[in-house]
């Protein structure tokens, strides 16, 4: 294959793309403006689930490695009353593979094996194409031409402007992030509320979700209804601040909830923002988009599956299609439009029902989606 092929961004939707595409003997550029695979921390941990995101990964070839680097039992789930009580305690069985856990930074280093990247690769902007090819321009003022790039490069894609006008809007929920280290010795009260999996407490329009990762690590997610400047007070570098800040917003919750902000020594302000459910574009010949570049979603499970399996499809109808590249772009649009809107509507009536006025809405839908 003489396609010349790019795509930007090196996260899971990108270099699933890039690998099924190595598998196939078939070259790729990957354009990453990150300088190095570590610059910035990997995040938290990642359910890939059958048919998704583990069907992605059989098809780069690395099922066999994805089972033995996850961890199964992170698919447990807690979830307690604002008092403290359990109300739900869900445990997967032994031989139960729906959606195990990965931390982001295993599976990054699974996906990137052999890959070249093109690190420090600061893309601003993409095309317009000519007979020639679709140019990528550079942040350092340079360019070079594909006959197909692939955007992956998440929320704030700078391929996007190639194909649609839509931006991301914010869905009126905001996340703060705090983490906790080495929980099993330093927090072993935390350890064992939180379990072998995650813990989730709903209250009214807020929630607060403790997720285990490997080697102790824990992610802590508070969520809550607020205008986007509702910070505009608050100075979100101090982290004294915003720790007094989100235990404010949480007063009255149990003592033992509350210390998962408690002992949390830095804090990440995240809004959460989405694509219009049914975001789509007039098609565009050498451009095409992945994940959240594409349809942006709440994080509820679905974006990272969608996006790997996306950018696994797609290589592969190029790598073993007729050499139609257009086509095979044109079709794998089609079939991402409609899977991608399904999703979209779940995810987004799954946000209006986990933070809600309501917290019975979060319960009833655990139990919809993880009966006992």
């Amino acid at each position: 294959m003489s396609h010349r092929i790019a795509v930007v961004g090196s996260g899971p939707a990108g270099l699933a793309f890039a690998r099924v595409l190595h598998r196939h003997g078939c070259p790729v550029t990957i354009l990453e403006r990150d300088p190095a695979p570590d610059a910035r921390p990997p995040g938290g941990t990642l359910d890939l689930h059958e048919g998704l995101g583990q069907l992605a990964l059989d098809k780069a070839g690395l099922l066999a490695e994805f089972r033995a680097l996850s961890r199964p039992e992170g698919q447990a789930m807690r979830i307690l009353d604002v008092d403290g009580t359990v109300l739900r305690d869900w445990r997967p069985g032994p031989d139960d593979r729906a959606h195990p856990e990965i931390d982001r930074g295993q599976l990054r280093d699974l996906l990137l094996g052999p890959l070249g990247v093109r690190w420090g690769r600061d893309v601003t902007r993409v095309g317009p194409g000519s007979r020639d090819g679709v140019p990528v321009h550079f942040a350092d003022g340079r360019q070079e031409t594909f006959d197909l790039v692939v955007g992956a490069d998440g929320a704030w894609s700078r391929t996007r402007p190639a194909v649609s006008s839509v931006t991301p809007h914010y869905t009126g929920v905001t996340s703060v992030e705090t983490s906790l280290d080495d929980v099993d010795t330093g927090h072993p009260d935390l350890a064992r509320l939180i379990g072998d999996g995650s813990v989730a407490v709903y209250g009214v329009n807020r929630a607060l979700v403790a997720q285990r990762g490997s080697g102790g690590h824990v992610k802590v997610y508070a969520q809550f209804r607020a205008p986007l400047d509702w910070h505009a007070n608050l100075d979100l570098a101090d982290a004294g601040a915003v720790r007094s800040s989100l235990l404010a917003l949480f007063d009255g919750w149990a003592a033992p909830v509350l210390d998962l902000l408690r002992h949390g020594t830095a804090f990440t302000h995240r809004p959460l923002y989405v694509l219009p459910v049914s975001h789509s574009w007039p098609h565009v010949s050498g451009v095409t988009l992945l994940g959240d570049a594409a349809h942006l979603m709440p994080p509820l499970g679905a974006g990272a599956n969608l996006a790997m399996l996306e950018g696994a499809e797609l290589a592969e109808s190029i790598a073993t299609g007729p050499g139609d590249l257009d086509g095979a772009v044109r079709a794998f649009e089609e079939r991402m439009w409609a899977r991608a809107g399904r999703w979209a509507q779940i995810t987004t009536a799954g946000l209006e029902r986990l933070v809600s006025p309501d917290p019975a809405e979060a319960l009833a839908l655990f139990d919809r989606v993880q009966p006992s």
